[in-house]
């Protein structure tokens, strides 16, 4: 049920800020498993509203998202800069796609059944711990005030600034949904990543291509460096990149997706009250190295829905620390480019087993696994980083530029 905010003061067990991909995975699981009840709070139609985006993860299976998943692939394929390429097949793992009008229209639904869960179409002001909970101050697209109290609050929108960090890399990109005159690709396999585009003084560029059919494809172009590029470099380098790389010949671009991801070792504080936590990117859920976010948000509401079944109200950490030592290590190592990116990526996938690389990436290995992973990267830069981690200083930089889309590609 959508309704529009309507009086001075509502009560929930359960205020969501935000009806992104956190927001709305969590208000789903807890009307599924919990007799509680969920407001989430959405910002009315008009340009506070994100465009469509678009989410993928891998997984052995569909489970609850079959009805929205866009497409699927059982290949994946990555590009090295010499050309050669790498075509794996991670069974049981199937890498998915989703589109975030689709999913949020889905979850809409499943709402609506429930006489538990309500959505609200305001704007969410601030946010502060109050006796027994915590209250939610919004306003409506005609001016009115609202105040939300509910026992606990979890707030997903994007943070205005980054807390301090030691590296912070951004993963930027522009993508288009473009349709072809004749069959150019094979809906079987994704392009992870494709180093042949020419790359940047720092950091590192790829393409990324996501077949739909075989004449019709999502296809970006990404990097990794410090500052995002102009929407007409982003142009340009996809326009290289389909015409000159993947000689797509005639074709017409249909829609196109911008956006930007923090790649950084910075720490997200989960709780900032008693009864006030931070989920999705703005609670730690996007992985640091490779920008990985929708499946962590799944698990973080499995996880957040358990505990408050069990009474407990807790934001569990949705990567675990020897995931983000590594991440912060690899990060640093790309920022002083003491490692070849595209080399180190492309060795990845022709020396790791694609399921253990793909459960790697995912945080889901065990320690002897990544062990063996480690060998097979460039072990002296990446130890000397190792080593000089503890005793960098952490620093405050700004978000701007880095709102967050839960894009999960092999970014």
């Amino acid at each position: 049920m959508i309704r529009r905010a309507t009086g001075p003061d509502e009560t929930s067990d359960v205020v969501i800020v935000g009806g992104g991909a956190a927001g709305l995975s969590l208000a789903d699981r807890l009307t599924r498993t919990t007799p509680r009840t969920v407001t989430v709070v959405e910002p009315p139609d008009g340009p506070a509203r994100p465009p469509e985006r678009t989410w993928c993860y891998w997984d052995r299976g569909t489970g609850d998202l079959e009805e929205v998943i866009s497409a699927s692939w059982s290949r994946l394929r990555v590009h090295g800069a010499d050309a050669g390429e790498v075509t794996v097949d991670p069974e049981p793992l199937r890498y998915h796609m989703l589109r975030s009008a689709r999913f949020e229209r889905w979850v809409h639904s499943r709402l609506a059944r429930s006489s538990a869960a309500r959505v609200l179409r305001a704007t969410a002001g601030t946010v502060r711990d109050v006796a027994d909970g915590a209250e939610v101050r919004c306003s409506t697209a005609d001016g009115r005030e609202l105040t939300l109290r509910a026992r606990h609050v979890f707030d997903s929108r994007p943070l205005p600034a980054l807390p301090p960090a030691r590296t912070l890399l951004l993963q930027h990109f522009r993508g288009w949904y473009l349709r072809t005159a004749v069959d150019r690709f094979d809906p079987t396999v994704a392009e992870l990543m494709d180093f042949r585009v020419p790359q940047p003084r720092h950091g590192l560029a790829f393409g990324y291509v996501l077949p739909l059919a075989p004449d019709r494809a999502l296809i970006e172009y990404t990097e990794f460096s410090r500052t995002p590029l102009t929407t007409s470099a982003y142009e340009a380098a996809l326009g290289h990149y389909s015409r000159d790389i993947l000689r797509l010949g005639t074709f017409s671009v249909e829609a196109a997706e911008q956006g930007a991801i923090p790649m950084t070792d910075a720490r997200f504080p989960r709780r900032i009250g008693p009864a006030v936590f931070r989920i999705g990117t703005a609670g730690g859920a996007t992985r640091p190295a490779t920008g990985y976010t929708f499946a962590a948000v799944q698990r973080q509401s499995r996880a957040i829905a358990a505990a408050l079944r069990d009474g407990r109200a807790v934001v569990p950490p949705p990567h675990g620390r020897r995931a983000l030592a590594m991440d912060a290590v690899l990060l640093r190592a790309l920022d002083t480019g003491r490692i070849d990116g595209p080399a180190f990526f492309t060795d990845l996938f022709r020396r790791t087993p694609p399921e253990r690389l793909l459960r790697f990436l995912d945080g889901a290995t065990t320690l002897w696994e990544e062990w063996g992973i480690g060998l097979r990267t460039p072990v002296g830069p990446m130890l000397r980083t190792a080593v000089e981690i503890p005793f960098l200083p952490r620093r405050t930089r700004r978000a701007d530029g880095t709102r967050p889309r839960y894009r999960e590609s092999p970014r």
